[in-house]
């Protein structure tokens, strides 16, 4: 099985793959929506960020970090009902991470802004081990 590549566009048009983003819509297996996300890392810290829009991150953003993991669940529910219509949207989101070695969950902070989740983890470096002499016994 051959990998998965953006194709690049010559033409004046935008390419139909670049309208559905395959890649996203090929690799996942299940019907739930995707979130879109950012990862990466930025004065230290790793940032996490989550495009959600339409949420409220009191009620429907749960944030959980298990061992080495970091999850990102979100639910949506939306319903317009006007006379003689109706229209709703609701999904689950759910997205986890692999936490750096030299994160303390304790430190982990989370915004959202304009239906943007940011997630702060900062990354403390590793000790330097101390020099340490070792006795030889006789």
């Amino acid at each position: 099985m051959g990998t998965l590549q953006r194709r690049e566009h010559r033409g004046l048009l935008p390419d139909l793959f670049d309208w559905v983003e395959a890649p996203v819509g090929m690799l996942r297996t299940g019907t739930e929506p995707a979130m879109r996300v950012e990862d990466y890392r930025e004065d230290g810290d790793h940032i996490v960020r989550a495009e959600l829009p339409g949420i409220d991150p009191e009620k429907d953003v749960e944030i959980t970090v298990t061992g080495d993991v970091l999850r990102i669940h979100a639910e949506r529910h939306e319903e317009k009902k006007e006379d003689h219509r109706s229209e709703f949207r609701y999904g689950a989101f759910t997205r986890s991470f692999t936490l750096p070695a030299e994160t303390r969950a304790d430190d982990i902070t989370a915004s959202y802004d304009q239906g943007i989740l940011t997630v702060r983890i900062p990354v403390h470096p590793a000790a330097a081990p101390e020099a340490k002499r070792i006795a030889v016994a006789k």
